[in-house]
């Protein structure tokens, strides 16, 4: 799986088996989530993360977005 972006101790990765919609996995600690990219960034599923982590982290996605995409 590899990794895409580390950022503020959140990795972004993906698996090399990955299906549609175009998305991305992150985990930072024990916590997890995973956020569809296309039309729009949304979360789709999230453990252990605070909302001003989840916040957080789709900054860091628009951020890097065409990194991510790319990837």
């Amino acid at each position: 799986m590899p990794t895409v972006l580390l950022i503020r101790g959140y990795r972004f990765y993906f698996y090399l088996n990955e299906h549609e919609p175009i998305h991305i996995h992150v985990s930072k600690g024990g916590s997890e989530a995973r956020f569809v990219l296309v039309p729009e960034i949304d979360m789709t599923y999230s453990r252990g993360f605070k909302k001003s982590e989840i916040r957080d982290i789709v900054t860091i996605i628009s951020d890097h977005y065409e990194t991510i995409i790319n990837a």
